[in-house]
């Protein structure tokens, strides 16, 4: 059975839920970027969220819904580093059980940080898998509650935090954010993202950015229905390497964004070195995407003020290295 779509309320819920959990993380801002690209740039630094990405929001949203059954019964899901990790440390928190499905390309910073946080990590083949049956067969075995990086009612909920936080932040500062750009995999950080703005800032155009070749929201919005990701493109921004939208994600997005935008690897990997080297933050390849684009001039910027989502943190030190190199 299909769940019920979350609505604006559920995600209002969710923030309030989670606020004492989550770090609520800052707006920076930088003059080299203003001057770039000839808008306000206002971006959400959610490397600094606990285990690292936004992925511990929708993840603990999820755990503290659990009822005591479910507790016992501990929890499942699959996930190439970021939801493992927030999960993790989510259920870690309410002492309950913890079995992640990773791909067996998945970073190693990102495998150490699961199991670090006490859960069970099991490889899988990323090309060749069915993640959904894969979690469905050991919920069955198990009796794990079973919750998905993105297409789950709570998970997203839960996400739709970051944008409602940015929208508060920014009025506080005295902006209007014109357009928010979100890192887009799944598609469930931008759905949460797209209810928020509807609830508190319906005058703010959301947008997907993705990594090109993994564009599969951008294209699925153009056609009007869920199409799978390309084969064979970089495996770079692993943490946005979903093959298609979610079927939750994608009814909420379809009527509430704007035009999707991809960015290719070496504007990434010029974006994770502005991040360092200009406001002293660490980014992962997945979680620049959107700085990449307004970098690089993907977006329009001009005379706007434009929030944008800097995702997770969570970079292998061999790519963090070439990107600095470059």
């Amino acid at each position: 059975m299909t769940p019920a779509l979350p609505t604006t309320a559920d995600v209002l819920e969710a923030a309030r839920r989670i606020a004492p959990h989550v770090v609520r993380t800052p707006l920076l801002r930088h003059p080299l970027l203003d001057e770039i690209t000839g808008g306000t740039i206002l971006l959400k630094a959610e490397p600094l969220q606990r285990t690292g990405s936004f992925k511990f929001r929708g993840a603990i949203n999820a755990i503290l819904q659990l009822n005591e059954a479910q507790k016992r019964a501990g929890v499942v899901a699959y996930s190439s580093g970021n939801h493992a990790q927030g999960l993790a440390c989510a259920a870690a928190s309410a002492g309950v059980a913890a079995t992640i499905f990773m791909p067996g390309d998945a970073p190693a910073i990102k495998v150490d940080n699961t199991r670090g946080w006490g859960a069970t990590v099991l490889p899988f083949d990323r090309a060749n898998t069915d993640r959904e049956q894969l979690l469905i067969d050991f919920s069955e075995r198990t009796g794990a509650v079973i919750i998905p990086p993105f297409d789950h009612p709570h998970v997203l909920a839960g996400q739709g935090s970051v944008a409602l936080e940015m929208i508060e932040d920014a009025g506080a500062q005295g902006f209007s954010m014109d357009s928010l750009l979100v890192c887009t995999g799944g598609g469930g950080l931008i759905a949460g993202c797209a209810l928020a703005a509807e609830a508190t800032s319906p005058g703010t155009r959301v947008h997907s950015v993705e990594p090109a070749d993994w564009d599969d929201t951008a294209r699925s919005l153009a056609a009007g229905e869920r199409l799978k990701a390309g084969s064979g493109g970089s495996l770079l921004c692993d943490a946005l390497l979903s093959p298609m939208p979610g079927k939750l994600t994608f009814a909420i997005n379809q009527s509430r964004l704007g035009a999707g935008l991809a960015v290719t690897d070496a504007e990434v990997m010029a974006a994770i070195a502005f991040a360092f080297l200009r406001l002293k933050v660490v980014v992962e390849p997945g979680g620049a995407v959107c700085l990449a684009a307004l970098l690089a001039g993907k977006f329009d910027a001009r005379g706007r003020v434009v929030g944008a989502v800097l995702s997770g943190g969570n970079v292998d030190p061999a790519v963090f290295a070439r990107a600095l190199a470059a």
